[in-house]
């Protein structure tokens, strides 16, 4: 007697959470946390902060009303991620002059702090062995000019030492974003060496071509056009080339981050007109950047690093050995209250646990380890910012009549 097998049978795959118009307006509601946190002047919070805890409470650690895995979700996060570091760039102060004569001051201090950097980061590496000992020197170097720039500004901050601090985190800032890709991966670094010279390439093209273009007076043109008859021409050029450089980035196996981040320092240093700020301002701050720290919030899984309590650790101790490193830089006539403040990280770190997140490179835990330790410095960086004021800040003019 015959039998005949029953046919198996086949369980649809699950279908993956995508993203819709109410998770989206979910997005854009949990990010005025963001401004609801920054809004106390006197707290000196970046308006980071809170776009990531929203992103935490609604996430993968949280309520999991949002899946950071979904294509589309991760698409729009990283076209905020390039023009995050666009805008991080264009704040670079390169076109200043006062500061130039202190580039030579504060590349020396960045030097230095990259040198106990990598002894401090070599030995937190071996200690919980991570093997990420070249990501931990560039974390612990690196400095945050998104973060110091407006510190500087709203507390009215002046003087030589406050210029000699400003050139350090901006030459710190520019080194470590471009040495990062090449930290996290180093098996990889000459593949990811390569596309940063493609991407380094094309933004020195772009700079001489912008700048022809600005000396010409063909972008005053196309600007008086685009003013009177509202193209927004700038704004339209400018996104075409900042993914085309993405793209590129992409192609040779590098970051969106360091795309962002040269074609911000090529427009900083041609000249960024009022009007392309204010619409990249809108763009960026406005729905963008908040769609991109939401979506890392939301693929931190802090019940990780709960469940890990030497992530914990680690990320204390990034924070800690960060500072002490900057910190030290008293010993050379830094004041405390400017070396505490140059050890302000935001970017670095974000990029790092977002390159790490999507590749799968770091350790479970490790990428909100690293978010943790860039907290730390920033609580430290805004009791520092207050400091820095008592000594550093000019008066405020008097109000007129």
């Amino acid at each position: 007697m015959s039998t005949v097998a029953a046919p198996a049978v086949r369980r649809a795959p699950a279908k993956r959470r995508q993203v819709s118009f109410f998770q989206l307006s979910l997005i854009a509601a949990v990010a005025l946390l963001g401004p609801l946190l920054a809004f106390p002047r006197t707290w000196h919070l970046p308006m980071v902060l809170g776009q990531l805890l929203a992103g935490i409470a609604i996430g993968r650690t949280g309520l999991g009303l949002v899946d950071s895995a979904d294509p589309t979700f991760t698409f729009v996060a990283d076209v905020g991620f390039a023009l995050i570091m666009f805008v991080a760039g264009t704040h670079v102060p390169v076109r200043d002059r006062a500061i130039r004569p202190a580039l030579g001051g504060g590349a020396l201090r960045a030097a230095i702090a990259a040198a106990l950097a990598a002894a401090v980061g070599t030995i937190i590496a071996f200690v919980f062995s991570t093997g990420h000992a070249p990501l931990y020197v560039v974390l612990l170097a690196s400095s945050s000019a998104a973060l110091v720039l407006p510190i500087v500004d709203s507390l009215r901050l002046e003087g030589p030492k406050v210029l000699t601090t400003t050139a350090q985190v901006a030459v710190a800032d520019i080194a470590c974003i471009v040495a990062l890709p090449l930290a996290v991966d180093p098996p990889n670094a000459p593949r990811a060496a390569a596309g940063a010279a493609a991407v380094a390439a094309c933004s020195v093209v772009l700079f001489f071509g912008l700048r022809w273009l600005e000396r010409s007076g063909t972008r005053g043109r196309v600007h008086d056009v685009s003013e009177e008859r509202k193209f927004a021409l700038e704004l339209r050029i400018q996104l075409a080339l900042l993914f085309a450089l993405s793209g590129i980035a992409v192609a040779g196996h590098v970051s969106v981050m360091l795309a962002g981040f040269s074609f911000g320092l090529v427009v900083a240093a041609v000249g960024e007109p009022r009007r392309l700020a204010h619409q990249l301002f809108a763009v960026s701050d406005g729905f963008l950047g908040p769609v991109f720290f939401v979506w890392l919030g939301a693929s931190l899984d802090l019940r990780a690093l709960a469940g890990t309590p030497g992530m914990v650790l680690l990320g204390i101790c990034l924070g800690a050995g960060t500072l002490l490193v900057h910190g030290s830089l008293r010993l050379l006539g830094q004041p405390l209250p400017l070396a505490v403040l140059s050890a302000s990280q935001l970017g670095v770190p974000v990029a790092a646990a977002a390159i790490g997140s999507q590749t799968d490179l770091l350790k479970p835990g490790e990428a909100s380890a690293l978010i943790l330790g860039a907290l730390i410095t920033i609580g430290a960086s805004a009791a520092a910012g207050s400091g820095a004021a008592r000594s550093f800040a000019r008066e405020a003019p008097a109000p007129a009549g």
